[in-house]
């Protein structure tokens, strides 16, 4: 832009030299002149620069300065008008999810749409709106196809101007293309005829005459090949095309963008809407070869996809994904996906392309279509870091749709593949991901719980072993993959509880104890250190007689541990006579004697007969000690 600005400086200080020193020279003394490119402050604005060149084109012999300043002329008037028309030649920078109040400006658009404010979001996000979170296909298309804001390539930008003086407050659009048709008319050869369109194209625009705009812009493609604003004159007759849903015509102006290459600022805008042009032709294999392009560039460029820093290009991107997997539902849905990149080589962000597809089918209520993608990506990735998260989302899916059995078989496919245990963690830092983590605590519960409640149901009998038998798998998976969790204790009880319901007393004894004495104090420990020793003596009950013997000083230990533990629990004086007496059974007197001074000692207030047989026992046991004293 200093560039431009200099060399319009010098043109304008040339014009005034022109004017002002013929008397004194000669004009082939003229390139002697240096021109002063020191920028003055003009007083007067456009207003002083207008009379200066309208001066000079009333007052100076024609010359090849006259052009210039007629353009120069019709520029500001332009300016005058509407303000500068200035930009950096850059493509559009805008959000695709915002539009602005004016296309700035091709021809053909209004793009304006009323978007939610603050207040009207969060009514949205209460309600449970899911389209806050997704928006419809249809909806979806019309705000990513919406006109760009383009800012023009040419700029009015003031420089030091030539003396002059005339009345042209009344300049406007209409008196520059006049202007513009005199230079063009009149100068046929004039170097820089195809910005005179260009301005002229623009002042058609700001007229809301769009067919004499796009006439000239054709005019500028036909006459001007090689001009430096052809890619975005191609690019503003694409908008204006495929607003009127010319795709064909949009097509072709697009295309000739994407064949410049990417020196082409517009080249990205020209591969997205190439796509769409194409999409909006059901050619979605021929639509998808754009797209793609298009992520690719900008993995070449070395664009964060993960962490995108800038929203507005994170939005685009965003949608091109979604443009993506909409033409891959029309050409068969995730088969078609993989196929795709089997065929052309695979991306590395093939993964927001499946979930994308995915989550169209969910907001179809396409339920099974939608899981069949998530599930898809995932048995090709098995080790991919999403792929425990895409699983996540499938239950999640089957949760929605209302398909309890179908959540259960993926809780358990769920739960195998990223048990801790499992392949996956080989490959990643399992506490690097507390999120799946999290997600497989609960699907572990799910199951137990489920597995549990289907073995006591009367209804389902024929089924009761096997479903023991998955209750069975599913605690003791948890209780290995978190041992030292909060809430742990409970499913350990919850275990025992099971062994204890299928008569497997010996293993539920030992959970019991396990709940009762191996975590920190819990609601449940003291409950659980007596149902160990109910546990024990069922155990007993059933045992053959070879190991009762072995059986019963499990009792007696357990008893013995239970009251010593819980000293305040209603039964511990109970639990504790009752092992006493089986000492005594078992001749062990100076353990019956030790054992029954402790119970009177700790239990002073216990029932009488409870002390009474204490007493007994120890008198008995000392008797048979010879302790007759």
């Amino acid at each position: 832009m200093i560039r431009n600005h200099l060399a319009l400086l010098g043109a304008t200080l040339l014009l005034a030299s022109c004017a002002t020193n013929l008397e004194k020279g000669t004009i082939s003394q003229l390139k002697d002149i240096q021109p002063d490119l020191k920028d003055e402050k003009i007083e007067g604005g456009i207003e002083k620069a207008m009379q200066s060149y309208q001066k000079f084109l009333a007052e100076t012999p024609e010359s090849a300065m006259t052009p210039e300043a007629i353009r120069r002329l019709a520029d500001l008037k332009i300016e005058k008008e509407y303000g500068v028309l200035e930009g950096s030649g850059a493509a559009p920078r805008t959000s695709p999810s915002a539009t602005a109040e004016k296309i700035d400006r091709p021809a053909g658009f209004d793009a304006s749409r009323k978007q939610p404010n603050d207040k009207e979001k969060a009514a949205s996000r209460e309600k449970g709106n899911p389209a806050q979170d997704r928006e419809s296909s249809k909806d979806f298309e019309k705000r990513a196809t919406q006109a760009e804001a383009i800012p023009t390539t040419q700029t009015t930008a003031g420089a030091a101007l030539p003396e002059g003086s005339g009345d042209l407050e009344n300049a406007g659009a209409r008196e520059a293309i006049t202007l513009y048709k005199q230079l063009l008319e009149k100068y046929p050869l004039y170097e820089r005829n195809d910005q005179v369109l260009y301005q002229m194209s623009r002042a058609y625009e700001e007229l809301g005459d769009n067919q004499s705009a796009m006439a000239v812009m054709d005019r500028i493609v036909k006459e001007y090949p090689t001009s430096r604003y052809m890619d975005e004159v191609q690019f503003r007759r694409g908008e204006y095309f495929f607003t009127l849903k010319k795709f064909l015509d949009a097509e072709d102006a697009y295309k000739s963008i994407v064949t410049m290459g990417d020196g082409s600022s517009y080249y990205e805008l020209a591969l997205y809407k190439l796509g769409w042009s194409l999409y909006k032709q059901d050619m979605y294999q021929d639509g998808l070869h754009n797209f793609i392009a298009l992520l690719d560039h900008k993995v070449k460029k070395g664009f964060d996809f993960e962490h995108p820093n800038d929203e507005f290009e994170k939005k685009r991107i965003d949608d091109t994904y979604r443009v993506i997997s909409l033409s891959f539902s029309y050409e068969g849905g995730p088969d078609a996906i993989a196929e795709y990149f089997d065929k052309y080589g695979a991306r590395s962000y093939e993964v927001n392309i499946y979930s994308n597809l995915g989550e169209h089918y969910l907001e179809k209520r396409r339920y099974a279509d939608a899981a069949a993608t998530y599930k898809k990506f995932v048995k090709l990735n098995p080790y991919h870091k999403v792929s425990p998260h895409f699983d996540m989302r499938v239950i999640d899916i089957y949760k929605k749709g209302g398909f309890p059995r179908l959540v259960i078989d993926a809780n358990k496919e769920f739960a195998t593949n990223y048990g801790l245990k499992s392949e996956y963690w080989k490959h990643f830092d399992v506490n690097a991901y507390p999120d799946v983590l999290g997600y497989l605590k609960t699907n572990l519960t799910e199951l137990a719980n489920y597995y549990h409640a289907l073995y006591q149901d009367p209804k389902h009998e024929k089924e009761r072993d096997e479903n023991f038998q998955e209750a069975h798998h599913w605690y003791r998976e948890y209780l290995d993959s978190f041992p030292k969790d909060v809430e742990t204790p409970a499913m350990n009880y919850q275990f025992a509880e099971l062994l204890l319901e299928n008569k497997w007393y010996g293993p539920a004894a030992k959970e019991f104890e396990h709940t009762a004495y191996d975590y920190p104090t819990h609601e449940k420990a003291s409950e659980a250190g007596y149902t160990a020793v109910y546990a024990h003596r069922q155990n007993l009950n059933a045992a053959a007689q070879t190991e009762r013997d072995s059986i019963k000083r499990d009792v007696i230990r357990s008893s013995l541990r239970f009251a010593d533990t819980f000293p305040q629990h209603a039964k511990a004086a109970l639990v504790m006579g009752a092992a006493l007496e089986d000492i005594y059974a078992m001749k062990d007197y100076q353990f019956a004697v030790d054992t029954g001074r402790k119970m009177i000692a700790n239990f002073p207030n216990a029932e009488q007969p409870l002390r009474r047989s204490a007493w007994l026992v120890v008198a008995h046991s000392s008797y048979e000690l010879s302790h007759f004293k």
